[in-house]
This record gives C-alpha cells, sequence and structure tokens, in this order.
C-alpha cells in the first residue's frame, strides 16, 4: 500500500507567526528593495495623479456652467481644451507609472520564486534523510509549488495594490478637506463603518488562510501517494477506500477554502454597500450646502468622483490583505522548512580518501532511528580488501540499516565504522559516496535517455563501453529493441519491467566503478536465468573489490567470502557458506528452509 506519512500538524498562523513568517519574505526580497521602492513610488506617484483629477474635472464643469445662461450658450472652449489636455496627461502619466510598478513587481514575484523554489532544492539536499521518513512527500511538494506559487501572486498583486489604495486614501482625503471640509467630513465618517468591518474580517480571516494550505498539502500528499502506488491499490480494491480518504481530504480543502474566501468576498459587497451609502451622503450634503450658496454645483460633481476613488481602496486594501494573509501562510510553510535541521557542515574537513583498498571495520557501533529505540546494538565486525561480504537474516534484522550507516545516510549513536583506519566521520559524506557504487531494491529511473540513466552522475563513457556493461547485464536485447537504443527517452511511453529496470540500476552501478559496493537485493526482481547472467556479472564486478550485498535469495552468495548472519540487530553468526552449514545454527536453518523440501 502507498506510504501514509502524512507529517506532522502544521500550527496556525498567529500574530508571531504571521510577523515571523512574512519577515522571511521581507529577507527574499532584500536584493530588489531598490526597484522595489521605485516601483512603489511610481504606484504612490499614480494613485496621486489620479486623484487630482476631480479638481481638473471640477474647472471644467465650472467653465462649462459659467457658459451656459438663460440668454444662450458661450463655452470658452480654448479653457476646455486647455483643461482636457491637462487631464489627458495627467491620466496617460498614471496610466504609465501603474505599468512601470506592475512590470517591477512581477519582475521581483518571479524571482523570489525562483530564488525560494531553489533555496527548497538546495535544502533537500542538506537535510538528513530521517526528514522523511517522517514527512510526507507530497507535503514537501505543495511547498514547492503551490505555496511558493501564493507568495509569488501575493507579491504581484498585494504588494503594489496596497501602496497603491493607502496613496490614493491619503491624496484623496488631502484633496476632499482642499475642496471642501464640511463634504470631506461627511465623505470620512460614512466610509469609517467600512475600516471597522474590514478590520474584523481580517481578525477571523487568518486561520482559514493558513488551515486552507495545509489542507492543499494533504490532498497534494494523497494525490502523489496513490497514483504512484495505483497497480498496488487495485490489486487489494483499495479504490473506494482510497476514495474515501480522498474525499475527506478534498472535503476537509473545499470548508477551509470556503471560509477563507467567504470572508476574503465580503470585502468587495461591503466596499460596494460603503461606496453607495458615501454617494448618497455626499449627495444630500452637498444638494443642501448648494442650495445655502455655500459651494457651487462643480463642488458636489468633484465628490462625486472623489468619493469612488475613496472607497474603491477600501476594497483594494482588504483584497491585498487577504492576499498577504494567504502569503503570510505560505511563507510560514516555507520557512518552516527551510529552517529544518541540516546535516552538519564538512567544510572543516581536509582529510580525502584516494586510491581506497578497502579495508572496513566496524567497532561497537550502536544505532537508532529513534531516540528511544536502538534497533544496531553492538554490531563489530572487520572486512578485508577485496572481501565480498553478505549480510543475511530475518526482516528487521537491521541489514540495510548497516548499509545506510556505511554511507552516512544517518550518523551512528555510538562506535565507529573505519575504510582503511580512516573513521568515516573523519570525511565527508561526498567523499563516501564517491567511494561506493550502490545498487537498491526499489529501482530509480529518472526521464531522460537510457544513456543519461547509465551515466548518471559520470561522463566521459563510450558507447562502446556502454553496450559492453549492457551486454554483461543482459541488457542488449532490451536496448537493440528500442526506437533509439541508448537514445531512447525513458517515460511512460516506453513500457519496462520492474526487472529490466534493475538491470538498468546495476548497470548504472557498473559505470559507476567505485572501489567499493553496496548490493541491497540487487537482484530480487529479476527471473532466475537472468539471475545467472547477471550473478557472473557481478561476481566479475566485484572480483577485487571490496563489497556487501544485502540478499534473501541465499543462492546468489554461496560464493561469499564472508557471511554475516543477523538477527535483532547483532551478529549472531560469521563465516563462510560452508562453515556456517556445518555449525548447523541459524544461517543453516535459513539455508535449509529455502533449499531443502523446495
Amino acid at each position: 500500500m502507498p506510504n501514509h506519512r502524512m507529517g506532522r500538524a502544521m500550527p496556525a498562523v498567529g500574530a508571531k507567526n504571521m510577523k515571523k513568517a512574512l519577515g522571511s519574505l521581507i529577507g527574499y526580497c532584500k536584493k530588489y528593495i531598490g526597484i522595489i521602492i521605485a516601483a512603489l513610488i511610481c504606484a504612490a506617484i499614480s494613485a496621486i495623479l489620479a486623484v487630482t483629477g476631480p479638481d481638473y474635472i471640477s474647472q471644467l464643469t465650472e467653465i462649462i456652467t459659467d457658459g451656459i445662461s438663460f440668454s444662450g450658450v458661450n463655452i470658452d472652449l480654448d479653457a476646455v481644451k486647455h483643461v482636457a489636455f491637462i487631464l489627458i496627461g495627467i491620466y496617460g502619466a498614471s496610466m504609465i507609472l501603474s505599468y512601470i510598478q506592475s512590470f517591477v513587481m512581477n519582475y521581483v514575484a518571479c524571482n523570489v520564486g525562483r530564488k525560494m523554489r531553489t533555496d527548497i532544492s538546495r535544502k533537500i539536499n542538506r537535510i538528513p534523510l530521517k526528514y522523511f521518513d517522517s514527512h510526507n512527500y507530497g507535503d514537501t511538494l505543495s511547498r514547492v509549488t503551490n505555496d511558493v506559487d501564493s507568495i509569488s501572486q501575493s507579491l504581484n498583486m498585494s504588494i503594489g495594490a496596497l501602496v497603491t489604495a493607502a496613496a490614493t486614501l491619503i491624496s484623496c482625503v488631502i484633496m476632499m478637506f482642499v475642496t471642501e471640509w464640511r463634504m470631506a467630513l461627511t465623505a470620512i465618517g460614512a466610509s469609517l463603518v467600512g475600516f471597522i468591518a474590514m478590520g474584523a474580517i481580517m481578525g477571523k480571516s487568518q486561520r482559514y488562510f493558513n488551515a486552507r494550505q495545509i489542507s492543499l498539502a494533504k490532498v497534494n500528499g494523497h494525490v502523489e501517494e496513490y497514483y504512484a502506488g495505483q497497480s498496488i491499490v487495485r490489486a487489494y480494491n483499495s479504490e473506494e477506500k482510497g476514495l474515501k480518504a480522498f474525499k475527506a481530504a478534498n472535503e476537509e480543502l473545499r470548508k477551509n477554502t470556503f471560509k477563507a474566501e467567504i470572508f476574503s468576498s465580503m470585502m468587495m459587497p461591503l466596499m460596494s454597500f460603503i461606496g453607495n451609502f458615501g454617494y448618497v451622503a455626499v449627495c444630500v450634503v452637498g444638494a443642501a450646502l448648494a442650495f445655502n450658496g455655500s459651494i457651487n454645483f462643480s463642488v458636489v460633481v468633484a465628490f462625486m468622483i472623489y468619493i469612488r476613488l475613496f472607497t474603491s481602496p477600501l476594497g483594494q486594501i482588504g483584497q491585498g490583505f487577504s492576499g498577504l494573509q494567504s502569503a503570510a501562510a505560505a511563507s510560514e510553510r516555507v520557512a518552516e522548512f527551510l529552517a529544518e535541521e541540516e546535516l552538519s557542515d564538512e567544510s572543516a574537513k581536509t582529510t580525502v580518501l584516494k586510491d581506497v583498498k578497502g579495508n572496513v571495520e566496524f567497532d561497537h557501533i550502536s544505532f537508532g532511528y529513534d531516540a528511544d529505540k536502538t534497533i544496531i546494538h553492538d554490531f563489530s565486525a572487520k572486512i578485508k580488501a577485496g572481501q565480498k561480504t553478505a549480510i543475511v537474516g530475518p526482516t528487521g534484522a537491521g541489514k540495510t540499516t548497516i548499509v545506510n550507516l556505511l554511507m552516512r545516510f544517518y550518523e551512528l549513536n555510538k562506535g565507529t565504522i573505519s575504510i582503511d583506519g580512516t573513521p568515516l566521520s573523519d570525511i565527508t559524506r561526498e567523499n563516501v559516496h564517491d567511494i561506493f557504487g550502490m545498487v537498491l531494491q526499489d529501482t530509480w529511473l529518472f526521464e531522460g535517455t537510457v544513456r543519461e540513466n547509465l551515466t548518471y552522475g559520470k561522463s566521459g563513457i563510450s558507447d562502446e563501453k556502454l553496450m559492453d556493461i549492457c551486454c554483461q547485464c543482459g541488457l542488449k536485447h532490451f536496448i537493440m529493441t528500442l526506437p533509439q537504443g541508448l537514445d531512447t527517452v525513458l517515460n511512460d511511453n516506453v513500457t519496462i519491467s520492474a526487472g529490466q529496470k534493475q538491470l538498468l540500476t546495476i548497470a548504472r552501478a557498473m559505470v559507476e566503478d567505485a572501489p567499493m559496493l553496496i548490493l541491497d537485493e540487487a537482484t530480487s526482481s529479476v527471473d532466475t536465468r537472468t539471475e545467472i547472467k547477471i550473478q557472473k556479472a557481478m561476481d566479475a564486478l566485484t572480483k577485487g573489490r571490496t563489497s556487501f550485498v544485502i540478499a534473501h535469495r541465499l543462492s546468489t552468495i554461496k560464493n561469499a567470502d564472508m557471511i554475516l548472519y543477523m538477527r535483532d540487530g547483532d551478529i549472531k553468526e560469521s563465516g563462510s557458506h560452508d562453515e556456517l552449514i556445518a555449525k548447523n545454527g541459524y544461517y543453516a536453518e535459513l539455508y535449509n528452509s529455502q533449499f531443502v523440501g523446495a
């Protein structure tokens, strides 16, 4: 069945967490702070220019009304043209500056998103493998895609909108008071309720934005797991069970999205109502003042536009803060991942193993994936250079764990592992990985050509050498049947059996040509006839090299120089095949269970 590690529960984003998340986001923007400030200045100037327009419209209205009388129409067209050209210039400049702001913020958002995805990708290479033992793959994928996209969109849309709205709001207030203070108070008083309502809505909605991001990660994780394991899901008739789990996660996402969006969508209707209410208030007060002769009709016209300009920013501010709330929730998830504990810094290590002979010593090592649960208790063994060492035992004995420790995928709790007398802890992980070629039971191929998969991490390998290795591994016929041979792209359109995948990973290890080898159930997915061919190739490959072989098929390790029988994290028996059979102990019992009476 697919792996159901749904990861740790995410805490709700409180005010403190939101500030921390936004602080992390600001850190990503520091590189672009200069052009961001320039863009925001453009946004502010654009808003200010737009707000000055009503004053000229008021002047235009006065020119027209002054030219209309009972005796006839005598409008000063030159004055109309003059004001009209000024308005065109103002609104044209406002449009250009607004576009510049939008262009710059889009540039920044795209680059910040790229930097975040790059940092997450690099982080993945620096965090211990134990992270993936306790976290859902889909959740990590969601941080790279959905969360980063949410942040990019918010940077692009929300910040510029907030600055424009704030500049418009402030400029509008100033212009209204300059024009007519009584009507300004009327407009502000009518709109004040909008600010109060907006603050209340934002206080309620933040937790739902965070919950939406978490729910989205759960859905992604479920889809990733069940789509990858479709053959197993169907083999066990678990479609309904999988659909039920998906429906539950999908329903949770629907509820959280609905709650987040319902609060967010309240902003625009509320602002629309406040705007219309403002129109009514301004018209009533303006009519009364005009009737008393306190103001001209042109002032009422100007304030009708001011009301639109004044209430519109309230909605933009509401939408902008909704975007920032979504970005804060996404930023916290990205920041949490980037703050995960990393592998220890090894830049100070200068010891490099070259010309490796292959003497390996396990000196009283102890290890547990969890601090309170030890798997390897007191493991000691000495492997001579060039020896082929087989590690056998029941499931859960610790065989693969020994290999993981040998590769430094995990760090020891106690003891020392040495190669040619040098402790692994004294050399870098990269150096350790260069020493070993590795073939795992779980095959891994990426979408690329056969050649790219075989030469993964290597360069300068000729086709003749590749085909020679493929011939040794029994892959020549398979490659010859492919449409483009070694240049065939391995993707969903190319049918590859599990055995062929394993043969390709074995060939990859042969191309690596590392001084030491680790084979973890390397022939588990091939048939007996192919296994014989592979065994001959592996014997040639392991000749003169220190190699560690984990196998359940004991026929594949009869010729091993040393066989270690593990049980409950300890070595119970060691020796050659003949010695252990003669001892008639654990190994003999396991061997006889496979062959005697088969």
